[in-house]
């Protein structure tokens, strides 16, 4: 069975999200998944395209030098911001009605209703992708793609839902890559790639509304019927709430960062005993002190209005009734602590956090597994579908397999005692130690292969502390 490598690269406003993926046949295998800080995006678009390059070009060498390998070409996304939505439609009069309708001739009718639109500023926009949202054919309307597949009919019309967004932006994305000597092998729309990546077919059929709370934009993806019907996006996410932080306590963007992951909460009256502590900032003398109250109490107002525009477009959808799967937050936004009871209490909505569903196999750590890593993870499952060719190159030529040796593993038994989110934490206490022997490659730079070292390492260790425990 054929074997390929794919890559994809998600340009955040606060991170790029760098993912490549073993494809053989049917499976999917994630072997390399990294975030690393971004620079020159703002609001999902390219700002700065030397900044980005140069601060991307570390990230794909980093990659390459850990998997031994060479991209050569990847997928990203379209930015999420100042896309506009249309509609479009396309007749075609069919001559031999007595053929069943196929799959190409609705692909041709797609095809057919995006070049005849006409845009409207042709040399600023582009067309970013277009959704069927029905079908007529003699004696019926409103089908969906897949019920008009295979029927009898004279004529064949079409109704897309067709995304504009800007020219510019696109063609910063083929400067960046060109500079590193990197195709893009396709562009995607990431309200599309994602929901596939975490919603389920009863979600998108029943109705559901996929907000994505990323760093500089917050996007909001309606489905009902199994079909996007609407999208919208707010120009503002988690971003905004650091600068909030960083304003109010007079530090950098850096230390605020990091202020909002440790101790970031919103609803700062269900803190309990965490709205009791105290942080303080060793920058200045004396040293300044800051209630991790406070910090929600900012954080609160700034997240409050992100939900505010969240529900404000699901109400302009006119789909507001039609949810019965609620709202699934995704993102990197999606973890701060309480925002999703936020979204519930605020909206009346079930809210459930979006993270990759299980539809393939990960040897690249448990950030695959994160809110954070959705964007990445659909386009490497889209490109698989869509038969993309290889990515990467293979490893130099001239390099050997290496000789394993049998080395020890002093593993220590981990105690844990929950924090104030009730969640375990390793505490320092006296520990127990076992040395086990087990074998390895000799060196340290095993490309793709140091990953399945690293996980059978991680059984090992857990094994082994689980066995202490028992004791």
């Amino acid at each position: 069975m054929e074997e390929k490598y794919i890559a994809s690269i998600d340009l955040g406003s606060s991170k790029f999200g760098l993912c490549v993926a073993k494809v053989t046949g049917d499976d999917v295998q994630i072997v390399y998944y990294k975030e690393t800080p971004s620079e020159g995006i703002r609001y999902s678009m390219i700002a700065n395209p030397l900044r980005a390059s140069q601060r991307l070009r570390q990230a794909v060498e980093e990659a390459e030098k850990e998997l031994m390998i060479k991209i050569l070409q990847v997928v990203v996304g379209m930015p999420r911001n100042e896309v506009a939505q249309v509609t479009a439609s396309a007749r075609i009069e069919r001559t031999n009605p007595d053929d069943y309708i196929t799959t190409e001739e609705v692909q041709a009718l797609k095809s057919m209703a995006l070049e005849t639109y006409p845009l409207p500023n042709p040399d600023s926009q582009i067309m970013y992708g277009a959704v069927a949202q029905s079908f007529s054919i003699d004696d019926e309307i409103q089908l969906v793609e897949s019920d008009v597949v295979g029927t009898l009919s004279s004529s064949l019309e079409g109704n897309f839902k067709v995304f504009i967004g800007s020219r510019k932006a696109t063609t910063a994305l083929d400067k960046i890559f060109n500079s590193l000597n990197i195709a893009v092998a396709k562009k995607y729309f990431l309200p599309e790639v994602v929901a596939r990546t975490v919603l389920t077919e009863e979600e998108c059929m029943g109705g559901v509304a996929l907000v994505d709370v990323g760093a500089g934009v917050t996007s909001v993806a309606i489905y009902h019927g199994g079909i996007m019907r609407y999208y919208a996006s707010i120009p503002f996410g988690g971003k905004a709430i650091t600068n909030d932080i960083r304003t109010e306590c007079s530090i950098s963007e850096d230390l605020a960062e990091k202020i909002k992951k440790r101790f970031g909460a919103v609803q700062p009256g269900k803190l309990a005993t965490l709205g009791e502590k105290v942080l303080q900032i060793r920058l200045t003398e004396p040293f300044k002190e800051v209630p991790v109250r406070y910090i929600s109490e900012v954080i609160d107002c700034r997240a409050r209005e992100i939900v505010e525009a969240i529900l404000y477009y699901i109400q302009e959808s006119g789909l507001q009734n039609s949810l019965r799967s609620g709202i699934v937050l995704t993102g990197g936004g999606a973890e701060l602590v309480n925002f999703k009871s936020l979204v519930e209490e605020m909206s009346g909505y079930n809210v459930r956090k979006g993270y990759p569903r299980f539809t393939f196999s990960a040897s690249a750590g448990s950030g695959v597994y994160s809110t954070a890593a959705t964007s990445a993870i659909g386009m490497i499952l889209s490109a698989k579908d869509d038969n993309l060719p290889d990515c990467v190159s293979a490893p130099a030529a001239g390099e050997k397999e290496e000789e394993e040796e049998t080395v020890e593993v002093e593993v220590k038994e981990t105690l844990f005692e929950p924090d104030d989110f009730g969640e375990a934490q390793p505490v320092e206490k006296p520990q127990k130690t076992t040395r086990v022997k087990v074998s390895k490659p000799k060196s340290e730079k095993t490309g793709i292969f140091s990953i399945f070292w690293k996980n059978v390492e991680d059984s090992a260790l857990k094994f082994y502390d689980n066995a202490n425990k028992e004791e």
